[in-house]
């Protein structure tokens, strides 16, 4: 028996063109929703529509507040209202000691990843709130739970980000809107590998020594694929649609990083 309660979807998706976002994008897209993306790399975005013919998306930066105007204008110009937000854009900051830190990266960091996600909640509550429904899923980190030290201002933008989700779940529950974020661990990506690569190069150690130091600290000792970030939003859009106010790791639980 299929207990599948989907419906298709209006659904906007920041930062898809490539990694965890055309994930997430993909997994409505494979739903059969409507799915709008943007991305600050016009060669991403062009890779993904030509993948997806009946997705769209756009270039947009979502850390400056007209952008988000435009791209808004054109999802409810073409969709006439959004059920799904994922504000997935979001960027690593630097890799530095606090007090050597620079203002500049500091509040780079903060408008990227919590200011950006707030240009895009502002603008759909207005439409969600008018359809009296809505879902909100905010791409957070699992380091929001273990720290990451030199990387104070990544950890403070995700951490803002949680408390803004649990606050807007508050404000907007009355209006049917659901707001969760999802916190990913290490993700078995491009990515991912990288950061193992340079981490193996500051430590002069080999790849796999590196991998396998980054996996011990991973209850489940294991690496988090892409479209398990993309299953998830979609339960929380569909099966899952009650649950709000929440902050739910896919990370195999993990317990420290360094």
């Amino acid at each position: 028996m299929n207990n599948k309660t989907y419906s298709p979807q209006r659904v906007v998706v920041t930062a898809a063109g490539a990694g965890i976002g055309r994930a997430i994008a993909e997994a409505f897209y494979y739903e059969g929703a409507r799915v709008h993306i943007c991305d600050i790399s016009k060669q991403s975005i062009q890779s993904t529509l030509a993948d997806n013919p009946n997705m769209s998306g756009a270039v947009a930066d979502i850390s400056k507040s007209a952008e988000v105007d435009r791209m808004f204008n054109k999802v409810i110009e073409s969709f006439g209202g959004i059920d799904v937000l994922v504000n997935n854009a979001g960027i690593g900051g630097p890799k530095i000691a606090i007090d050597e830190l620079s203002d500049s990266d500091w509040e780079q960091t903060i408008q990227v990843n919590l200011n950006g996600a707030f240009y895009c909640i502002k603008r759909a509550a207005k439409y969600m709130k008018q359809q009296n429904s809505g879902c909100i899923i905010n791409i957070s980190s699992a380091s929001t739970r273990t720290g990451l030290p030199l990387r104070s201002p990544y950890v403070a933008s995700k951490v803002g980000l949680e408390g803004l989700t649990r606050n807007i779940a508050r404000e907007l529950g009355q209006y049917n809107i659901s707001c969760n974020a999802i916190l990913p661990g290490a993700i078995d990506n491009e990515r991912g590998h990288a950061l193992v690569a340079k981490l193996a190069k500051e430590r002069n150690s080999t790849i796999e020594e590196a991998e396998a130091r980054r996996l011990s600290y991973i209850s489940m000792r294991r690496r988090i694929n892409p479209t398990e970030i993309g299953k998830t939003a979609v339960f929380l859009a569909n099966e899952g649609r009650h649950i709000s106010g929440q902050e739910i790791g896919v990370c195999g639980n993990s317990e420290w990083e360094e």
